[in-house]
C-alpha cells in the first residue's frame, strides 16, 4: 500500500509540473494546491489506475477557468 501512495505522490508531482508548463502565468504553488485538492477528491476511490489522468483533467479545467 505504501508503494501505491509513493507512486501516486510522484504522479501528482508530474501532473503539477506539466500544468505549470502549460499555465506559466499561474503560480506553481497555486497549481500544486489545485492538483492536491483534485487528488483529495479521489481519496476513497477503489480503482486507482486512472487517478492521475482524472486529477490532471480536473485541475486543468479549474486552471482554464482561472486563467
Amino acid at each position: 500500500m505504501t508503494r501505491e501512495i509513493e507512486d501516486e505522490d510522484a504522479a501528482m508531482d508530474q501532473v503539477a509540473e506539466r500544468l505549470a508548463t502549460r499555465f506559466p502565468a499561474i503560480d506553481a504553488e497555486a497549481i500544486s494546491t489545485i492538483v492536491r485538492e483534485a487528488y483529495a477528491a479521489f481519496a476513497d476511490a477503489h480503482v486507482r489506475d486512472f487517478i492521475p489522468v482524472l486529477v490532471e483533467r480536473e485541475a486543468k479545467t479549474r486552471l482554464q477557468t482561472a486563467a
